[in-house]
């Protein structure tokens, strides 16, 4: 059994075959996260882009750990830069790992350090994970090849963003598990700040009235799948 912890924002851990895989640990500054970054280790950070709330704590949390990072090529780059190994890699292009494969998609948003240094394209990320496969967005809006990453492969669980201001919003949220199709869809991305305020709950009640599955988890809950 595969383990899924969400620290709120865009931030998660998943523990598959003895491997804790993270992904955009936004940990301090966070104020929904229930743990500190000193208290989380990894093996794997996966990152969809660089901007702060989402790069985060990677290198904290990598140095202590010597976690591998996995992100586009100059986000990579510029981790290597920092001490950290890193992993390059870019939209469209997979790589198996020790604990399963990952796939970048494309992802309609930014992606620049605190310096403002450019750091290549945004993304979403797919995790194949023996026979279940993880979509989680990134920052991202609506956009239709949603459909085309749901027909090339079998979502089991869709992490999508819900604030709206820099991401979709609850509506576009909804049309996104339409052309999904994911199994479960876990909202994300959402009250970290006033401005990307939305309710998690009317977004699963919208899924679950369309015959598909969501849910909310509540920050620093697991999911086992």
């Amino acid at each position: 059994m595969s383990k899924l912890t969400y620290f709120g924002h865009s931030a998660f851990m998943i523990e598959h075959n003895n491997y804790k895989i993270l992904i955009d640990p936004f940990i301090t500054g966070n104020p929904f996260a229930p743990i500190k970054a000193e208290e989380l280790a990894a093996d794997f950070i996966i990152l969809s882009h660089a901007h702060g709330d989402h790069y985060g704590d990677t290198e904290n949390i990598a140095k202590r750990s010597s976690a591998t990072v996995i992100a586009v090529n100059e986000l990579a780059n510029y981790a290597a830069s920092k001490g950290l190994k890193a992993h390059n890699m870019h939209i469209g292009g997979s790589y198996e790992f020790p604990f399963g494969k990952v796939k970048f998609t494309i992802a309609h948003h930014g992606s620049s350090s605190n310096e403002g240094e450019y750091m290549g394209e945004p993304a979403g990320i797919l995790l194949f994970l023996d026979d279940k496969v993880i979509y989680h967005a990134g920052d991202t809006g609506l956009f239709s090849d949603m459909k085309l990453i749901g027909e090339l492969h079998k979502i089991n669980i869709a992490l999508l963003p819900i604030g709206d201001n820099f991401t979709m919003g609850i509506n576009d949220a909804l049309k996104a598990v339409e052309l999904l199709n994911p199994e479960l869809t876990i909202p994300m991305h959402y009250n970290t700040f006033p401005v990307i305020k939305a309710d998690p709950d009317k977004f699963v009640e919208m899924v679950l009235k369309t015959g598909k599955n969501a849910k909310k988890l509540n920050f620093g809950e697991t999911f086992e799948f």
